[in-house]
C-alpha cells in the first residue's frame, strides 16, 4: 500500500510530505483508517526537543480520525465505513490498563513515544525503500492512512464532522478528562485554568458544562476572549499579585487547579490560589527541578501529574461528542484546518500562537 505522508527525518528539519510504503496488511487486531483529518498537538512538535529519543525519521500525528477501510481478524470489533477517533496506544493487559488505566499503562512511554511496537518494526519504509521509525503513538496519522491496534479506535456518530473530530483523542480529551475524571468538578466548584491553549480551553469548556466557576489565565488577550466566551472570568498572567485575585473572586480560593504552562512561577502561583484541601494537576511535561515557595502545599493541597485526562477513550470521547451535539462542547470553535501539504505553515502558526488547534486534511482537503 502507498500514500502520501508528512515526514520528519531530522529534528531541524521542516517536514516533508512524501510517499511512503506500508509493506504488510493490518496484523490481527489492527485496523486500516482512512484519515479524514488530524490534529497537530504539541507533543507531536516536543519530537524536535527530544534529544534523540523519540526515532527518526518518522510519520508523527496522533489526533486522527477517519473512516476504517480493512480490518485484520475477526476481533477487532469494527466494520469497513465505521467513523472512528484514535486514540494513544496502551497495552491492555498490565495493572494499570486491567483497572482501567490506560494512560497509565506500564508501557505507554515505549508504546507511544520511544518506538511502538517492536512487531512493526520495518513494516513502514519510504519511497527509496528505507525503514521508518514504529508507529507514533500507535498511530503515524499526519497521512492519508493510518494503520492501528483496534484497541485505539473508538466509534463515532457517522453524522458527526468527522474530519474535526481527531483532537478528541487527546488534546480535547486531556483538558475535558482532568476537570470530569481527575477533579469530577461539579456544580459550586471552583476551577483556575492556567494557559488557555487547547488543553486549557478544552477544561474550561468542560468546567462550564459541569457547573462549576472557573478562572483563566494567560498572556494573549485573543485567548482569553475565547474562554471568557466559553464560560471563565479571564485574569491576564501578568496581573499583580494573581493568587490573591483568584481567591478573591472565588471567595477564598480555588478548589481544583490546572496547569498547562509547566512554568515554576504560574505553578506556585496556582498553588497559593487553592483554597486547603485543593488539587493541582500538571499536564506539560517539565524541563527543569520545580521549586515550591514555602507553604505553598501547606493545609492539604496537593499537587499530581494528570495523564491523558485520566480518560478510557472509549468512555470520555463519546460523552464529548455528546455535549457537542448539545451545544455544550463547542470544540470545532478552536479549529483552523490546513491540507496536509501545508503542514509546515500549521506547525508556524501553532508555535506563533495564531491558532488554538490545527487540524491537517489529507489530500488538499480544507473544511
Amino acid at each position: 500500500m502507498r500514500f502520501s505522508a508528512a515526514v520528519l527525518r531530522s529534528y531541524e528539519d521542516r517536514f516533508a510530505v512524501e510517499e511512503v510504503h506500508l509493506n504488510a496488511g493490518p496484523a490481527d487486531g489492527e485496523i486500516v483508517v482512512k484519515i479524514a483529518g488530524c490534529g497537530m498537538c504539541r507533543t507531536d512538535l516536543a519530537v524536535r526537543r527530544s534529544a534523540g529519543r523519540s526515532p527518526l525519521p518518522a510519520v508523527l500525528g496522533h489526533e486522527g480520525a477517519g473512516a476504517v477501510v480493512e480490518t485484520g481478524g475477526p476481533h477487532t470489533g469494527l466494520r469497513n465505513g465505521d467513523h472512528v477517533v484514535l486514540s494513544f496506544d496502551s497495552c491492555g493487559h498490565c495493572r494499570n490498563c486491567m483497572d482501567a488505566a490506560p494512560a497509565y499503562c506500564d508501557s505507554f512511554a515505549s508504546l507511544n513515544l520511544f518506538g511502538g511496537r517492536k512487531e512493526n518494526a520495518a513494516r513502514f519504509t519510504d519511497g527509496a525503500g528505507d525503514e521508518l521509525a514504529p508507529r507514533w503513538f500507535g498511530q503515524s496519522s499526519f497521512a492519508e492512512y493510518a494503520v492501528v491496534p483496534a484497541r485505539n479506535a473508538v466509534r463515532v456518530d457517522p453524522s458527526l464532522p468527522i474530519e474535526l473530530l481527531g483532537p478528541l483523542g487527546c488534546g480535547f480529551l486531556t483538558g475535558a478528562g482532568a476537570v470530569f475524571n481527575s477533579f469530577a468538578a461539579g456544580p459550586g466548584d471552583t476551577l483556575a485554568v492556567f494557559g488557555a491553549g487547547a488543553v486549557g480551553l478544552a477544561a474550561v469548556m468542560a468546567a462550564t458544562a459541569s457547573g462549576a466557576v472557573t478562572v483563566a489565565v494567560d498572556r494573549h488577550p485573543g485567548r482569553l476572549a475565547l474562554a471568557e466566551r466559553f464560560g471563565a472570568t479571564p485574569l491576564h498572567a501578568a496581573s499583580s499579585d494573581l493568587p490573591g485575585r483568584i481567591r478573591r473572586l472565588t471567595d477564598g480560593g480555588v478548589h481544583y487547579a490546572l496547569d498547562t504552562t509547566a512554568s515554576a512561577q504560574l505553578i506556585n502561583d496556582a498553588l497559593r490560589a487553592l483554597r486547603p484541601t485543593g488539587h493541582l494537576g500538571l499536564v506539560a511535561r517539565l524541563h527543569t527541578t520545580l521549586p515550591l515557595e514555602p507553604g505553598a502545599l501547606d493545609r492539604g493541597r496537593r499537587i499530581s501529574h494528570i495523564c491523558e485526562g485520566d480518560a478510557v477513550p472509549g468512555l470520555l470521547i463519546p460523552r464529548l461528542t455528546g455535549l457537542w451535539q448539545a451545544g455544550r462542547f463547542p470544540f470545532d470553535e478552536l479549529i483552523r484546518t490546513y491540507p496536509l501539504a501545508d503542514i509546515n505553515e500549521a506547525e508556524h502558526d501553532c508555535e506563533a500562537g495564531r491558532v488554538v488547534k490545527p487540524v491537517l486534511i489529507p489530500e488538499g482537503r480544507s473544511v
